[in-house]
């Protein structure tokens, strides 16, 4: 009963232009799915471990009313709406606020709106089992996924597999020893040879951005490597029930600097874990993504919709608008929406954040 869940939803990602905007970020929009949208994803997939109010949202004051229709059965009071963003430690933070006033020392999952899970089944093992670590021991526990391939786009996550320790749960109604290891280190992402290095060690895994957590140990943990962030908490704690706690929100966040959880304390508080993980997660960071996860026709190509493909192989085609034809081309990314046109080479997809900065240096606005 202790158990709760926050999302992160007021990313304002640029990769996905020009279907993913400033307005609509890609965790509103669908992508990976005809009927849902990652947002609707990644709620679906915690009411098998948690019930509709033990789950919380924090997202941009912007984004609120999306949210409430995307999940109109999430409870208004568990939409947590930051007024501007300052990365997730202080929304993490913030969450940890909000959840306390229902149960104190809660275990708490953090996860992303944007990501994709495969195996539900298998994920929702592995939180059971970190829930009920935390729960028992503190500390903070991340969810490691073993990599595939030397990956430069992901941080990574180094594990000692001398120091481990167990939990038992549940799998296919049989009991099962959870293995936790902790964590030795972590690193950014990589070039492509410190990537292969880190393959071939063996003992290193891709960073999910997924924590699990007790949330005095998390508010402790703050306390002792973001004071500042710390002594904002203890003020916005002190109006929550008020009707000045957005004013004070405000005021608040225009003082915090913008530090991510890792750098801010995963990677200085000592009692930091690890559970290896497979459960089919990918976090759809770019176009090139969503054309090696869709599944493609005779000639590699994803369509969707109405277009004419003529001596056209291995290309992701996107059509919002009128009917269209793609002739004698290879290797493509086409995304084509009221908003705008995209023609990439497959492969470069991580340079369309180009596109958004410059149009945002141009004042084309209209566009974002």
């Amino acid at each position: 009963m202790k158990n709760y869940a926050v999302i992160m939803a007021g990313g304002v990602g640029t990769r996905f232009w020009p279907k993913g905007t400033i307005k609509l970020p890609k965790q509103f929009i669908k992508i990976a799915d005809e009927h849902r949208t990652l947002l609707q994803q990644a709620y679906r997939r915690l009411e098998g471990v948690f019930s509709d109010t033990k789950i919380f949202v924090v997202t941009n004051v912007i984004y609120k009313n999306e949210v409430r229709k995307q999940l109109p059965n999430i409870p208004d009071e568990n939409i947590i709406c930051e007024p501007i963003g300052r990365n997730t430690a202080p929304c993490i933070g913030l969450a940890c606020l909000f959840i306390n006033q229902f149960e104190s020392k809660a275990n708490v999952l953090v996860v992303a709106a944007d990501h994709l899970i495969s195996d539900e089944k298998e994920f929702h093992r592995v939180i059971k089992s970190g829930l009920k670590f935390v729960s028992d021991n503190g500390g903070i526990v991340t969810l490691g996924i073993h990599p595939t391939k030397p990956e430069t786009g992901y941080g990574y996550i180094q594990y000692d597999s001398d120091k481990v320790s167990e939990v038992e749960t549940d799998r296919k109604g049989e009991s099962f020893v959870e293995k936790v290891y902790k964590v030795k280190t972590f690193a950014e992402k990589p070039n492509q040879d410190v990537a292969r290095a880190f393959l071939e060690s063996g003992d290193f895994l891709w960073n999910s951005g997924m924590f699990i957590f007790r949330t005095d140990t998390m508010m402790e943990e703050i306390k002792n490597f973001l004071p500042e962030l710390h002594e904002s908490l203890g003020t916005l704690n002190k109006h929550l029930m008020s009707k000045d706690f957005m004013k004070v929100l405000e005021k608040e966040y225009s003082k915090l600097k913008s530090i991510s959880i890792d750098y801010g304390v995963m990677e200085k508080a000592r009692d930091v874990y690890i559970i290896r993980s497979h459960f089919g997660w990918n976090d759809v960071g770019a176009w090139d993504e969503v054309y090696n996860i869709k599944e493609k026709d005779s000639n590699g190509n994803v369509n969707q919709g109405r277009t004419v493909t003529i001596n056209t192989k291995n290309c992701l085609i996107i059509n919002d608008l009128k009917m269209a034809a793609v002739v004698g081309v290879e290797d493509l990314l086409i995304i084509n929406t009221e908003n705008g046109l995209l023609v990439c080479k497959r492969g470069e997809a991580q340079s369309v954040k180009e596109v958004v900065d410059y149009l945002r240096r141009k004042g084309l606005d209209q566009y974002l």
